[in-house]
């Protein structure tokens, strides 16, 4: 099974953990848009993706159809730029179960990503910083003794690593101190995101916590730092749930209400959808439903999205169609089927 479809530590508050590196050829111009030099650099990856390992399969972007650029971001996979990839440059390294995604010629030459359910920076790390090394050893990487790795935006220098956390804060939210609990953790030097990162909105209360800072840090500064920030947005997610809980008929009220929506519609949007399952997931956590599963709240949240629910239909759909099978859908998985 797919990660991305399993429950890890933590989960009821933290859906996944991401490590990234920001890489980039010493022989190669920065932010590579011309067609040619990106071919270069791309045939120069593939000749030696053998001495990589890990089951890495090659794809271009521009030969995946539009369905799978747009799962593969909707699963937080690669990015917007990525999916969109204009130029038609861009090509991506995943493995079998997805959990290692290497973009090549984003915005940088190398984009590492190792992904994880729950809360599990620790092992994220070490697999990434063992695939990182990989390509050190096996490309000419641009680094300086001064600044550390070189990277095409200055934010990302130094380390080149972003640590990513994306959590579920729905009772901070319920109880007004979302907002409060972000001006406190964002003095520490944490960008807070909605689920598809930089310029992206929340859905459903879901956010994503990464690092600021990545010179003038070690990497393990980096990641106890994170670590200790995402620890305490847990503690507080739960001790709103406590307050929640005290008026348990209007808790109950409220996530049944979401819930029973969701099983007996016979259609529904994408934005709708997220908002109540939101509550369909907190009631799930807390106990308070039953008709549902970690699983199955998880199968929702992955077939409900635009490209992978048509993918799992198998065809393109129209956007009334799509909301249409969309509430078959969630009766089939609530069901079991």
């Amino acid at each position: 099974m797919n990660w991305y479809l399993q429950n890890g530590k933590d989960s009821d508050v933290v859906f996944s953990s991401r490590i990234r590196y920001a890489r980039n050829l010493k022989n190669y111009k920065f932010n590579i848009k011309n067609k040619k030099e990106a071919m270069e650099l791309e045939n120069e990856i593939k000749s030696r993706l053998p001495s990589i390992g890990y089951g890495l399969k090659f794809f271009k972007v521009q030969d995946m159809d539009e369905l799978t650029r747009l799962s593969l971001l909707e699963k937080n996979i690669i990015s917007a730029e990525c999916a969109i990839d204009k130029n038609k440059i861009g090509s991506l390294l995943i493995n079998e179960e997805e959990n290692i995604s290497i973009m090549i010629n984003e915005e940088d030459h190398l984009r590492i990503q190792v992904f994880s359910s729950g809360f599990d920076l620790e092992n994220t790390f070490n697999l990434a910083k063992e695939i990182d090394e990989k390509f050190d050893e096996n490309f000419n990487i641009a680094k300086s003794q001064k600044y550390g790795y070189l990277t095409a935006c200055p934010t990302n220098v130094g380390t080149g690593l972003r640590v990513s956390v994306m959590v579920h804060l729905p009772a901070l939210a319920k109880t007004g101190n979302l907002r409060k609990m972000f001006d406190v953790i964002g003095k520490f030097g944490v960008n807070i995101r909605g689920i598809h990162g930089e310029q992206s909105k929340s859905q459903g209360y879901i956010y994503q916590i990464s690092n600021k800072q990545t010179i003038g840090l070690s990497e393990e500064t980096i990641m106890k730092n994170l670590k200790v920030i995402i620890e305490k947005v847990i503690d507080n997610e739960r001790e709103a749930r406590k307050i929640l809980a005290k008026n348990q008929v209007e808790l109950e009220d409220e996530v049944y209400r979401s819930f029973g929506i969701l099983k007996f519609c016979k259609k529904i949007s994408g934005e709708e959808m997220a908002k109540l399952l939101s509550d369909v997931k907190l009631g799930t956590d807390l106990g308070i439903i039953k008709e549902t599963d970690d699983t199955k709240v998880l199968k929702l949240y992955l077939y409900s999205k635009s490209g992978n629910l048509q993918k799992y239909v198998g065809q393109k759909l129209e956007t009334y169609d799509r909301d249409i099978k969309r509430a078959e859908i969630i009766k089939q998985i609530i069901k079991g089927e």
